[in-house]
């Protein structure tokens, strides 16, 4: 009878998932987001095929995430002020007729780098608005908020676990058909999506409005940002990553292809390779019973993206670069996953919107100026220094953030007390353990 209630008491990986409509949810975008990374992989190598340039790579990254950086904070205001649930149905059917768009350019010889760039944008508009969306409503769809940080990773699993099965479709559908019929399989995975969406439980409550204007609004949110230094401090670490960091993606055809002297499939191994490091990232954080150490775990996540980055810009063997690739992948995603379920944790529900529109600016909206700016210096140093200079960046961040852990903490702490998480004869306790 103990050893039973012992096992009862241990969290399960997969305990969020007995919430209906996430399960729903999970197994609908576990679909699309396959769909979405063959899209990736053959956008990127399309790109590089006809131009043979790594610095449009980077502007079509660029004009892909743009829109999120200037359209998210609004975006995040109407999160606040709608049913979340049928914004994400419209964003979901927008996603698949450009991915249907796209497609058709593709099979009927008409596609070209302006056309790539002006759906890349359209799609970024798009994501600006989905994203916040997206992450604002995992609350609604758990039952039990305590298993929100089990959702929140699953999601990042999820996310990563797409990252492995369809950079490698992408690839043989490449070398088989071209890329065409990626874009057509993109389109058509949405249609998962749509239906788990449909089929969802929910009430469909409008929340109610406060009377301020949307700008009134905005500048609350940006308040409460900028002022909290919990908030603002994760934020600022998760831009500052993603701008240095990411570019790494965007500039992998050109790794694949001068560096390693690899082909498509090449790239999809690369990719591939990355991807199983940051699914074993997201269910380390899924096996984890609380939010507690979250912080710790960020800096160590922060410092082994860097030398990951360093490490694969150095080398020039393909199977070294599949040893170190999944430490790059784990490391930025253990950092993303954790920054998400803080945030989640402890923003307050009216700005919940607005904060993780802020949290879409970081993560998606700083990756178009890194992206950019990775293009530019990889057309004049190489792609393999610019990798290695943002592993450096990567490793000066978290100097910051070990800096900055110990204020972080006490700011905390009255948090996690209020919301059952710590209690309060706990606190001397984590001290010593490392909360947040």
């Amino acid at each position: 009878m103990a050893n039973d209630e012992k096992k009862q008491k241990r969290p399960g990986i997969g305990r969020a998932l007995k919430s209906r409509n996430y399960r729903l949810f999970f197994s609908g975008q576990s679909v699309s987001l396959i769909g979405t990374w063959i899209t990736r992989i053959a956008t990127s190598w399309l790109v590089y095929r006809l131009t043979n340039s790594a610095l449009l790579l980077g502007l079509v990254g660029f004009a892909g995430q743009v829109p999120t950086l200037l359209i998210a904070p609004f975006a995040g205001v109407i999160v606040d002020r709608v049913d979340r649930h049928r914004l994400l149905v419209w964003t979901q059917v927008l996603s698949a007729l450009q991915s249907a768009a796209l497609a058709a350019l593709a099979f009927t010889g008409l596609i070209s780098v302006g056309w790539i760039l002006f759906l890349q944008v359209l799609q970024g508009m798009i994501n600006a608005f989905d994203t916040p969306a997206r992450q604002a409503f995992v609350v609604q769809m758990v039952e039990d908020r305590a298993d929100l940080p089990n959702a929140i990773a699953l999601n990042s699993t999820m996310v990563n676990g797409s990252r492995i099965i369809g950079p490698s479709i992408g690839g043989i559908i490449i070398a088989a058909v071209g890329e065409s019929w990626c874009f057509a399989i993109d389109a058509v995975s949405y249609v998962a999506v749509i239906i788990s969406l449909l089929l969802m439980r929910v009430s469909h409550e409008v929340p109610p409005r406060s009377g301020e204007s949307m700008f009134s609004e905005l500048r609350d949110g940006y308040r409460y940002v900028a002022g909290f230094a919990p908030v603002r401090t994760s934020l600022i670490l998760l831009a500052i990553v993603s701008a240095m960091g990411m570019p790494y993606t965007v500039l992998m055809p050109v790794i694949a292809l001068n560096v390693l002297h690899g082909g498509a499939h090449t790239l999809g191994f690369l990719m591939t390779a990355s991807g199983l490091g940051a699914v074993a990232g997201a269910l380390y954080l899924a096996s984890r019973r609380s939010v507690l150490g979250l912080g710790r775990v960020m800096l160590i996540a922060t410092w082994t993206f860097g030398l990951g980055l360093i490490a694969f810009g150095l080398t020039r063997s393909f199977w070294l670069a599949l040893i170190v690739l999944p430490f790059v992948g784990a490391g930025f995603m253990v950092e993303m996953a954790s920054t998400n379920t803080i945030l989640q944790t402890i923003t307050e529900e009216r700005l919940r919107g607005r904060v993780m529109a802020f949290y879409t600016m970081a993560f998606f909206g700083s990756a178009p100026v890194g992206s950019l700016l990775a293009g530019v210096a990889a057309d004049r140093i190489g792609a393999s220094s610019t990798i290695i200079l943002g592993g450096v960046a990567c490793l000066a961040a978290g100097v910051w953030l070990m800096m900055s852990l110990p204020k972080l903490r006490q700011l905390v702490r009255p948090i996690y007390v209020e919301r059952g998480i710590l209690a309060a004869s706990q606190v001397e306790t984590s001290k010593a353990v490392g909360a947040p």
